[in-house]
């Protein structure tokens, strides 16, 4: 399997695990959005919470110049760490969410 089919289906993976853990209020759904052909892959949080409309996104990951690029995470341990674990090396990992002029001072790849 080449590096990206891999990279799809950890993505998948590991999104669909956190998914499952979604919280147990049944006024806010957890919502799973994988689209490979865009190559791009979110998490969101919908629902109502009293009269305010919920809506955020989770984690958003994406595919991008054979990386994949962390774009919103809002986990408490981070998808990077998930990530490692399953054997991504830190250089194909993009902490896109910081600014291009900090990401060269992260364990992580830059571009």
């Amino acid at each position: 399997m080449d590096k990206l089919n891999h990279y799809r289906n950890l993505i998948q993976k590991v999104l669909e695990e956190y998914h499952q853990l979604s919280s147990s209020n049944p006024d806010i759904e957890s919502v799973l959005l994988l689209d490979p052909i865009r190559e791009q892959y979110l998490l969101l949080k919908m629902g109502w919470y009293q009269d305010n409309r919920i809506k955020r996104n989770v984690i958003h990951l994406r595919l991008k110049d054979q990386k994949i690029w962390i774009e919103e995470d809002c986990t408490e341990d981070g998808i990077a760490t998930d990530l490692l674990q399953a054997g991504v090396p830190r250089e194909d990992i993009v902490l896109a969410f910081h600014p291009p002029r900090l990401r060269q001072f992260t364990e992580f790849a830059a571009v």
